[in-house]
């Protein structure tokens, strides 16, 4: 299990602004059952979903942001385990743009891949690996898109969602699964001890001149769309 717990590049839980959160919450001195569901909500709730400027970033930089996706939520989530000897590792796959449909729009759509680099968290728990997924959309959000679609009981797939139970989906730690985008992985690339490994071997979403678009211009475009999906009035 050492490997699950090391520090590495992008999980730098020994960074000062990470220690201190998880210093000045208590974390460590609670049971392995809180210390799970603490970070979790915290990365869940604290951490509004929102796009950084790439998936590369460190758990620092995204708790600086105060924001992310998928793959930069699951970095900070992995680095506030792995602080409180969490054993946890990292799980590759692709998604079907589809499901960021709404969430992304017009050209930002047009122009982003068919499939998107996706990942989960898988941490250990009573002698299991556990998929934790369902932390990657703040539940204020969450509320509001099923607010502006009451009519949708089952299956859901857009505004970074894919499940099969919209009105209810496993998104709280309860020591089982939690899923929120499951229904829209199209590829597996397996379990890695760290996100560091899986960028090495299989890169991030966008490259070269894409990359500086989306960074400066793009994801502000999509960040400001999800703020007012956010802020919209419940109907």
């Amino acid at each position: 299990m050492e490997k699950y717990l090391n520090e590495t590049k992008l999980l730098d839980f020994g960074h000062p602004d990470v220690a201190k959160l998880v210093n000045n919450q208590k974390w460590k001195n609670l049971s392995e059952y809180e210390k799970i569901g603490s970070a979790y909500d915290f990365v869940q709730n604290d951490i509004t979903f929102g796009y950084n400027e790439t998936d590369e970033i460190p758990a620092s930089a995204v708790l600086n942001d105060g924001y992310g996706q998928c793959n930069t939520k699951g970095t900070l989530l992995m680095a506030l385990l792995r602080c409180v000897e969490i054993p946890c590792r990292f799980h590759g796959f692709t998604i079907d743009k589809k499901l960021q449909k709404g969430a992304i729009t017009g050209l930002p759509y047009l122009l982003a891949p068919t499939s998107i680099i996706h990942s989960w968290v898988e941490v250990y728990y009573q002698g299991n690996w556990l998929n934790l997924e369902g932390f990657i959309l703040d539940k204020e959000y969450l509320s509001k898109l099923q607010c502006h679609f009451p009519d949708i009981d089952g299956s859901f797939c857009g505004y970074g969602v894919a499940t099969s139970d919209f009105k209810n989906p496993k998104i709280d730690w309860n020591g089982a699964d939690t899923y929120i985008q499951k229904n829209g992985i199209n590829n597996d690339f397996g379990v890695f001890d760290d996100p560091d490994s899986f960028y090495r071997e299989h890169g991030s979403n966008l490259g070269g001149v894409k990359a500086v678009i989306y960074k400066y211009i793009v994801r502000k475009l999509i960040n400001s769309n999800v703020s007012k999906i956010r802020l919209a009035k419940n109907t």
